[in-house]
């Protein structure tokens, strides 16, 4: 291998080619550090017009990435690798980016991957972007390491390149299985300090796109994940661990206690409670924890269903109401269950609505096993309209989380960011678990649900109910409708801290600890 040199792997087709990749290509035949060889992945037979690039040409347009990228690697003679990945975007390399790329790999004892912040021309403005440091909880599939990647030959050949089996998820498998025994290090920018350009049309965030993504993609994504928590000692084998949950407080009078959450939705809570109170299941209360203080207007629309009030009706299910000022959600949740009269916690977002069959089809589930410490339902997504009408998303199917299974779902969970809803909790567990208090990094009213998910399911069974039994209604002044990227930021953040606890948690339990 020649000393120091950098093998750049690229891809060419007549898609990329012309001016887009002969500016590509300008930016790497410019580079500060100039040892360096590019080899271009040509899936179509084409070859770039220049010299100064190797073609390797796909013997069949059947190759997997993984094959690929092997080929690719076989043929370099680099001390590094670098991997671009211009499929789908025109790219351009910064004139220092080689040599920051291998000063950065000098900064660590054992370097394994490098990525860096880069930015974003798009409709003709420039923005930059910021990407999340790597840690051992970033084990999702969807998180972005940019496009152009930096790996010394060394840790690629001692994790055997890439796999050639993997369909979809080549790159994913890849960063998790460098991650296993060498460090992945990110290089940041303040400002003027990215080392690439991408450019790309962005789209708006959506916290439901996961929803749509392939089913085989997904399969496949999930063997990969827990494949890479079986090399880490952090995998839960089906049935490990488990006991049974808690008997039900002494004082439970009822069989569920529904609570919910509210700041300033007093369009919306009436609804709601009306869903509790239409429960096949009678034996229900609503618990209403209002933590805007008294003069948020949700307190008097709760008031009209309690004794005094216009909608009040002794024959339903009854309605509590605590007032707090202070808007946290695990303070909520919290001080519900210890208020509950219910043996079992059932989740109701305020803006939502439960179906009329929900409480019957959780408990069931629960009376199935003595170690089920945690159901979870299935949704369908509805949208209030300008006019104040609620239709029904028919574009998306009912949500059923079936990447949930019996045997890994708890190992996939680490993978996606949501588990379904409605959940149910036994509220003797809440009462000695507790959900968090925004007490963790970057949690501002977000995952204390995922967290508690987490915990429960590394000692307790999770039951699920296939059937929709809560409607989610998405409306402009949900969290759950378009956000931009700084929050969707602070949001990964959050439940990747969560991701790395429980993994370091199940690392221990696993040893026995």
């Amino acid at each position: 291998m020649s000393d120091d040199k950098t093998s750049v792997v690229l891809f060419y087709n007549q898609e990329n080619a012309g001016q887009v990749f002969n500016d590509l290509l300008h930016s790497l035949e410019i580079q500060n550090d100039s040892n360096v060889e590019i080899f271009a992945i040509s899936s179509d037979g084409s070859e770039p017009p220049s010299g100064n690039v190797t073609t390797i040409k796909v013997p069949s347009s059947d190759e997997t990435l993984g094959a690929q990228l092997n080929l690719a690697f076989s043929k370099t003679t680099g001390t590094n690798i670098l991997l671009v990945d211009n499929r789908s975007n025109p790219i351009v390399l910064k004139k220092g980016a080689i040599s920051l790329f291998k000063l950065a790999c000098t900064r660590v004892k054992e370097p394994g991957l490098v990525y860096c912040d880069y930015e974003l021309l798009e409709k003709g403005s420039v923005k930059e972007v910021h990407l999340l440091k790597h840690h051992i909880g970033r084990v999702r599939d969807n998180q972005d390491f940019g496009k152009v990647y930096f790996i010394p030959r060394k840790a690629l050949q001692a994790i055997n390149n890439a796999n050639p089996e993997i369909k979809f998820n080549t790159l994913y498998d890849l960063r998790l299985r460098l991650s296993q025994n060498f460090e992945v290090v990110h290089v940041a920018n303040r400002y003027a300090g990215s080392l690439y350009r991408v450019t790309a049309e962005s789209k708006s965030q959506n916290v439901f796109d996961y929803l749509l993504a392939s089913r085989e993609s997904q399969v496949e994504a999930e063997e990969v994940l827990t494949s890479h928590l079986a090399k880490i000692k952090a995998k839960l084998n089906p049935g490990a661990h488990y006991m049974e949950r808690p008997s039900k407080p002494a004082g439970a009078s009822l069989k569920a206690s529904v609570i919910i959450p509210v700041n300033n939705r007093p369009d919306f809570i009436g609804q709601a409670i009306e869903s509790v109170q239409a429960q096949t299941v009678k034996e229900v209360e609503a618990i209403i924890v209002v933590n805007g203080g008294d003069d948020d207007p949700t307190v008097a629309a709760v008031k009209r269903y309690m004794p005094g009030g216009d909608k009040y009706d002794a024959q339903k299910p009854s309605v509590q109401l605590l007032v707090f000022d202070i808007n946290n959600l695990g303070l909520c949740l919290n001080m519900g269950a210890l208020a509950a009269k219910g043996e079992y916690y059932v989740q109701l977002d305020s803006d939502d609505r439960l179906k009329a069959d929900a409480v019957e089809k959780i408990l069931a589930v629960y009376n199935d096993d003595p170690k089920i410490g945690m159901v979870i339902g299935s949704y369908e997504v509805w949208e209030k309209q300008n006019d104040g009408s609620i239709t029904r998303m028919e574009n998306l199917p009912v949500v059923t989380h079936d990447e949930w299974t019996e045997e890994n779902g708890r190992n996939n969970l680490l993978r996606i960011n949501g588990a379904g809803a409605p959940r149910s909790i036994p509220i003797e567990l809440i009462r000695q678990v507790g959900f968090s208090v925004n007490e963790e990094p970057y949690c501002r009213n977000y995952g204390e649900d995922y967290g508690m998910v987490l915990k429960l399911s590394e000692k307790h069974r999770i039951g699920r109910v296939w059937d929709a039994i809560y409607e989610v209604i998405r409306h402009s002044g949900g969290t759950d409708h378009s956000i931009d990227q700084a929050t969707v930021d602070r949001n990964d953040e959050a439940k990747d801290f969560m991701r790395k606890e429980a993994i370091l948690r199940r690392i221990e339990l696993n040893k026995g600890n």
